[in-house]
């Protein structure tokens, strides 16, 4: 990352001049506390690296058996795929859309995209669909949700565990390992430094001075004047990742608003109707979220219940609750605790995808226990309205935009000069 020039926060919009990091360290925001650059040494091949382990523990993943589920002699396996077969042959298509692009399709195609850019970089070349791709696989990071899913294999092996016998397959450690190598890779990746070797369409000189009208670019960070951007019809364009520039996220209040309000109408059928239908020596029984965690106490497992309890109702309720508080107060033009309501709501983005635990739980059960009246889970309504309001919630956070916040402090208020580490300026992007 270049340190002659200014950057900046995409939490808070902030300028400020990002200080010489040593080598694992971070730099913050100055204002919002948010991190602006982490010190990766030796990225590039760190990262490549481990691409390549995660692309041959995926192959291994999802080519075997990663559970075995066996009752009165009779047995079945399940893969990562069977699920979701299961699910959209019983009528589940939407949930079988989710879990297919957030457990397989999103990691694999992360990790492939990853491949097909780190390969060139290594070699200093730079082909011209780089960028492109490069920005698919940041986009690609908060969908895949491999580490959640091995939360769901727990869950629904010690709900089967008095039920019959599981025995893992070889897939399952494979999937283990490429969870740890998918982690770390993202840990490795710095991508500061790719979008430092892609060239600068038209010589576009990077904004060195405050008090220059500028737009910041959401994904590559670049500060561009607007008479440099790369004009596409009625939009501007980054000049570096192709990307469309805006000074805030289009219609930021709006979208999340009708993404909100989505999820609250689905929240509670999510919560009310059940989500399976279990049949054991031809008896059924259906299973809401509620009832689910009332059967782990019962049976004495107080931390699974707790996890269940935790990400399927208290986790999604908090994220409605604190995104209904964000917008009102964005839209009330409020002062108070700018920076602590920014951390609000880096925590909505950070807990919103392990809701989808349940969601992972039903998909398992549906693919393990198919043994027709000895013993069948089938997915019910209650899971399409309870994955519907993980997905709508995550898109609500995406549609937010944190420096809404600052907006209403920074009317009429530009900072007058740069401090030598972190940034100094208030001006409003």
């Amino acid at each position: 990352m270049a340190h002659d020039s200014l950057t900046a926060c995409l939490e808070c919009g902030l300028l400020q001049r990002i200080p010489e990091v040593p080598p694992g360290g971070s730099a913050q925001c100055v204002r919002c506390g948010g991190t602006m650059h982490r010190h990766r040494p030796d990225s590039l091949n760190r990262t490549l690296a481990l691409t390549i382990a995660g692309l041959v523990l995926f192959v291994v993943a999802n080519s075997f058996p990663f559970l075995s589920f066996e009752m009165q002699g009779r047995g079945t396996q399940t893969t990562l795929i069977t699920g979701v077969v299961d699910l959209y042959q019983g009528g589940n298509w939407p949930i079988a859309a989710v879990v297919l692009f957030t457990s397989i399709l999103a990691p694999g195609l992360q990790l492939a995209l990853l491949l097909v850019v780190l390969v060139p970089l290594t070699m200093n070349r730079m082909p011209p669909w780089l960028p492109t791709l490069f920005r698919w696989v940041r986009t690609l990071v908060p969908w895949g949700m491999m580490d959640v899913f091995m939360v769901g294999i727990l869950v629904a092996v010690v709900k089967l565990a008095d039920m019959a016998s599981i025995v893992p397959g070889a897939s399952l450690f494979a999937l283990v390992a490429l969870i740890f190598v998918l982690a770390a890779a993202q840990a490795a990746l710095d991508p500061d430094l790719v979008w430092s070797r892609v060239p600068i369409a038209g010589g576009c000189t990077r904004l060195s001075r405050h008090g220059e009208d500028h737009v910041s670019c959401d994904v590559c960070e670049l500060l561009v004047l607007p008479s440099e951007a790369v004009a596409d019809g009625d939009r501007l364009r980054c000049p570096r990742c192709t990307d469309v520039l805006h000074r805030r996220k289009p219609q930021s209040l709006q979208r999340t608003w009708a993404l909100l309000i989505a999820a609250i109408v689905c929240y509670i059928p999510a919560n009310i109707l059940p989500i399976m239908s279990v049949t054991s020596l031809g008896r059924s029984q259906s299973d809401t979220i509620f009832t689910g965690v009332s059967f782990m106490l019962d049976h004495g497992m107080w931390s699974l219940a707790l996890v269940i309890f935790t990400a399927s109702i208290f986790v999604p309720l908090l994220k409605l609750l604190i995104l209904i508080f964000l917008l009102v107060s964005v839209q009330w033009r409020s002062a108070w605790r700018p920076r602590e309501r920014t951390s609000l709501y880096r925590v909505v983005e950070t807990i919103g995808r392990w809701s989808m635990v349940d969601v992972y739980v039903v998909t398992i059960l549906v693919a393990l226990v198919r043994l027709g009246n000895i013993a069948s889970v089938q997915a019910e309504l209650g899971a399409i309205f309870f994955c519907a309001v993980v997905v709508l919630t995550m898109l609500a956070a995406m549609s937010f935009d944190p420096r809404l916040i600052w907006d209403a402090m920074e009317q009429g208020h530009v900072g007058d000069r740069e401090r030598p580490c972190g940034a100094a300026l208030a001006e409003s992007p």
